[in-house]
């Protein structure tokens, strides 16, 4: 039997981000996904691809939006990899507070992985706003 989520929560900071009340450093878009800078990244090109329609995690969101999501996911993970010549990718997503979930949006971590190098600690410290910026020109790059 399914869990019952509880309500989404339109004041989220990814609504916010996507009705432009606050800033990112937006990656890649299209009709139903947004990819933003992750800023607080566990490595170097740490991306969040995130559905436009509203939903809290995987246990909520319509089944449209997740192929989106995912189909998202794999480009970006094809595109981190290329833009910093990593080895391969860690790809997270967390569900409630019990699953590690803290913004209550559905959301795609996608890592860029290098052999023998440990990821930083979940919600770790924020990165330096240039090093962002500079990180997704390299990722838009790569996207061609």
């Amino acid at each position: 039997m399914p869990i019952e989520t509880p309500a989404y929560d339109d004041q989220n900071i990814f609504a916010k981000i996507m009705r432009g009340e606050l800033p990112s450093h937006k990656v890649y878009e299209d009709d139903k996904t947004v990819v933003i800078m992750d800023i607080m990244p566990r490595g170097d090109g740490h991306v969040l691809v995130i559905p436009k329609a509203p939903s809290r995690n995987i246990l909520d969101i319509a089944q449209e939006d997740l192929n989106a999501v995912m189909a998202t996911v794999q480009k970006m993970a094809h595109a981190v990899i290329k833009a910093f010549g990593a080895d391969g990718t860690t790809i997270q997503q967390f569900s409630e507070p019990a699953g590690g979930q803290v913004v209550f949006h559905t959301h795609v971590h996608i890592i860029p992985r290098f052999d023998g190098v440990k990821m930083k600690p979940h919600t770790g410290e924020m990165a330096d706003n240039d090093l962002l910026a500079e990180q997704a020109d390299k990722i838009r790059a790569a996207l061609g």
